[in-house]
C-alpha cells in the first residue's frame, strides 16, 4: 500500500476555533497546486481520507476534485492522532492499494517516523501542503519505505 500524507495548506491565523480556520487564498492556491501536481503526476489515489478540521477539509476538497477521487472525512485524522491509530485505521482499508490522508501536524511526522521506523519525529518536518509518500508491505511499526517528500513550493 502506498500512503500520501498531505499536510493541510496555508490558514488564517485565527482567534476563534482552531477547529474553523479556514485557508488563505494563498492556501487554497497551494491547494490547487497540490492537486495539478497529483494528476499530471499520475498520483492519483484510490481514496482520500481528510481531518474533519475545515483548513484540511477544504484542502481535501480541492485535490480531490481535482484528481477525481472519492474523499471520505474521517474523525481519527483531526489533531492529535496517534501514530499506532493511524496505522489501525490503514490496516481496516488493507484492500485500498493507495491512500492519501490529509490533516496535520505533528501527526504526519510521528505517523511517518512510525512508519519507517525512526526513533524520534524530530527529525522530520511536514510543511504546508507539503505531499509525503510511504510504501508499506505490513501493518506494523517500521514496516515503511519513504518513496518522497516533495514541498508545494517544487509542485
Amino acid at each position: 500500500m502506498t500512503i500520501g500524507f498531505l499536510r493541510h495548506a496555508e490558514a488564517e491565523n485565527g482567534s476563534g476555533s482552531d477547529f474553523n480556520r479556514r485557508l488563505t487564498p494563498k492556501g487554497i492556491e497551494q491547494a490547487v497546486k497540490a492537486g495539478k501536481f497529483c494528476s499530471r503526476s499520475g498520483l492519483v489515489p484510490d481514496v482520500i481520507l481528510s481531518s474533519p478540521v475545515v483548513r484540511a477539509r477544504q484542502t481535501a476538497d480541492i485535490v480531490a476534485k481535482a484528481v477525481g477521487v472519492k474523499l471520505d472525512e474521517v474523525q481519527w485524522l483531526a489533531c492529535g492522532m496517534e501514530p499506532g491509530d493511524c496505522l489501525k485505521q490503514l490496516s481496516d482499508r488493507a484492500e485500498a492499494g493507495s491512500i492519501l490522508l490529509v490533516g496535520h501536524e505533528p501527526d504526519f511526522s510521528e505517523a511517518i517516523a512510525h512508519l519507517i521506523g525512526l526513533p524520534e519525529h524530530a527529525v522530520l518536518k511536514i510543511r504546508k501542503a507539503s505531499l509525503t509518500a510511504v510504501e508499506i508491505m505490513d501493518f506494523h511499526a517500521g514496516c515503511g519505505q519513504l518513496q518522497f517528500l516533495v514541498p508545494v513550493r517544487l509542485m
